[in-house]
């Protein structure tokens, strides 16, 4: 049987907060990606703008992205800090991730500009 040290203890306490913040930079992750892919997914008018590599290349990137970003920070920051600090740096570096996935990801939003033709 092993023993419940309290290092072990600790242990398992921040091994749960890195799982938490992995789950929550997916979820984050995901809900970032799904309004902004929804055009591509649809296609728009008769589907001509589908492009389904928003579901087959860009939704795995950005779920792993999202759950390492957070990860990452969190166990690099816990090892230096009080893990209440390292919390706030795995959320801060999520949001940083979120924004720079808003500012630089940017999937088909219109039709082609064929059809902003008048009278047609």
């Amino acid at each position: 049987m092993s023993e419940n040290t309290p290092e072990r203890c600790g242990m398992n306490g921040e091994r749960r907060a890195g799982y938490f913040l992995a789950g929550l930079g997916a979820a984050t992750g995901l809900a970032v990606w799904a309004p902004r892919a929804a055009f591509s997914i649809d296609g728009g008018f008769e589907g001509h703008a589908r492009d389904l590599s928003v579901v087959f290349v860009d939704l795995p990137l950005i779920l792993l992205g999202g759950a390492l970003v957070p990860l990452f920070a969190w166990a690099l920051a816990v090892r230096r800090v009080p893990p209440w600090a390292a919390a706030v740096a795995a959320l801060a570096a999520l949001a940083l991730g979120g924004w720079g996935l808003t500012e630089w990801w940017t999937p088909r939003q219109h039709p082609d500009p064929g059809y902003d033709i008048p009278g047609m």
